[in-house]
Parts: structure tokens; sequence; C-alpha cells
């Protein structure tokens, strides 16, 4: 299951994480967010130990989403020591989530 994270906890959980970290910036009333998220969960799963994968609700966190120039959701963002490696917007394949994060993150 996918860390939910939060403006709060942004900082500690995604920016000092000593693996790399996918955040999926999603809302409730966002048809492709929900498509997404089993995707994102089984991912979680996949990566397990690996990769951190999270989720964070833009409606209740708009600070960081702001931040990061967000202006469509789903946004995947990968992040690996704090910084941004790569990122998409839209439903996309899990089979090209994974691309991203190995190619990126590993």
């Amino acid at each position: 299951m996918a860390l939910q994270v939060t403006d709060a906890n942004f900082q500690e959980e995604v920016l000092s994480s000593d693996k790399p970290v996918l955040v999926d910036f999603w809302a409730p009333w966002c048809g492709p967010c929900r498509a997404m998220g089993p995707v994102i969960d089984e991912l979680s799963e996949e990566f397990s130990g690996q990769v951190k994968i999270c989720k964070m609700n833009v409606d209740d966190n708009p600070a960081s989403p702001g931040k990061y120039g967000i202006r469509a959701i789903p946004t995947l963002i990968l992040f690996k020591d704090g910084e941004v490696v790569d990122q998409t917007t839209g439903a996309v394949s899990k089979s090209s989530i994974k691309e991203m994060i190995s190619s990126k993150a590993l």
C-alpha cells in the first residue's frame, strides 16, 4: 500500500529519504487518478525495500504540488536524493512507470 504523504511530512518522507521516492499527486474526484490507484499500490509492493511509493492528495495539501508546478493530475514525480529525476502526467501504464523507476532510480 502506498504511503500517504502530506505537506507537513513531505520533507521528511520524500526529500530526506535514503531511498528513491515516487510521489503520485492525485485527488479523489479525478477519474484517471482513481484508475491509477491500484497500479500505484501494486508498484509499492513490487518495489518494496527499493523505492518508497507515496500518494499526495492535492486538495488537502496544496503547498507541495504548488512548489513543483503541478497543473494537471495525476502527476507522478520521481525523486532521488531530494531532487526530481523524472516526471509524468496523466494516466500511464504500469510498465512505463516501472521503466521510469528502473532507468532513473535503481
